[in-house]
C-alpha cells in the first residue's frame, strides 16, 4: 500500500516535470482527516496545510502550531464574518475572501492582533448561485477596496470551477483576471486537475485524496 508521503513525493515529481523552474506550493488539504493521520506527512517535513471549517481547524492545529511554528494553515472554505476573529488567529493565508462585510471583520482583526494574512480573493467565474465568491463585473472594484483602503494583502485570485465543465476554460480566465491586477499567485487547481491548473498558471494547488486518500 502506498503511504502518505510517497503519494505526496508523486505529485511533487509530477509538478517538476511539468514546471522543473516554478514553485508550486502544495496545500494539502487535510479537512476531516485526524491529525494521526496527519503526522506523517508533518514529520517529514511539509509546512502547508488546508481546512475549510474554523472550528475543526482550531481544534485541531492550535496546539501543533505552537510547537511546530513554520506550519503554514490555510482556510479554503467559506468564512462567515463572526468567524473572522478566529481565523486571523490560526490561519496564515485565507483563500476565500469573497465579500464586503467580511473584509471589514479580517482587516479589524487583523489589526487588533497585529497579523498580516496573505489572501486570496474568491472569484465565482461561473455565476453558480450555490458557489461563493466575488463576480468578475464587481472584481477590480472589491480589489480596490480591499488593498487601498483597508489594507489586506492581496496576494491573487483562488476559484472552484463548476463541476460538470471543463476546469481549464475558468483557469485561464483566471488567469488573465490575475494578470490585470498584476497579482502573483493564483489558488486553484485540485486533485482531479491541479496539472491543467499549474499549466494555467497557478502556484498554489489544493491536494486532498490524491495525498491522504478517500475521505470516509
Amino acid at each position: 500500500m502506498t503511504t502518505i508521503v510517497e503519494r505526496f513525493e508523486k505529485i511533487k515529481s509530477n509538478i517538476s516535470l511539468l514546471k522543473p523552474n516554478k514553485k508550486v506550493n502544495i496545500i494539502a488539504v487535510s479537512k476531516t482527516f485526524t491529525l494521526d493521520h496527519i503526522y506523517p506527512l508533518i514529520d517529514y517535513g511539509h509546512i502547508h496545510y488546508g481546512e475549510n471549517k474554523v472550528q475543526e481547524a482550531k481544534a485541531k492545529w492550535t496546539e501543533q502550531k505552537q510547537i511546530k511554528q513554520e506550519l503554514k494553515l490555510h482556510m479554503i472554505g467559506k468564512l462567515q464574518s463572526n468567524k473572522a476573529k478566529d481565523a486571523v488567529k490560526l490561519f496564515d493565508y485565507i483563500h476565500s475572501l469573497d465579500n464586503q462585510k467580511l473584509a471589514d471583520a479580517l482587516s479589524k482583526y487583523q489589526k487588533n492582533l497585529n497579523k498580516n494574512i496573505q489572501y486570496f480573493i474568491q472569484v465565482n467565474l461561473g455565476n453558480e448561485i450555490q458557489k461563493s465568491g466575488i463576480s468578475v463585473n464587481e472584481l477590480d472594484a472589491f480589489y480596490n477596496y480591499c488593498k487601498n483602503e483597508i489594507n489586506l494583502n492581496i496576494i491573487g485570485l483562488m476559484v472552484l470551477p463548476p463541476n460538470e465543465s471543463k476546469s481549464v476554460k475558468y483557469f485561464n480566465s483566471l488567469n488573465e483576471l490575475n494578470k490585470s491586477l498584476a497579482l502573483e499567485n493564483l489558488s486553484m487547481g485540485m486533485s482531479a486537475d491541479y496539472i491543467e491548473a499549474i499549466k494555467s498558471g497557478s502556484n498554489f494547488i489544493r491536494i486532498g485524496s490524491s495525498i491522504f486518500g478517500s475521505r470516509s
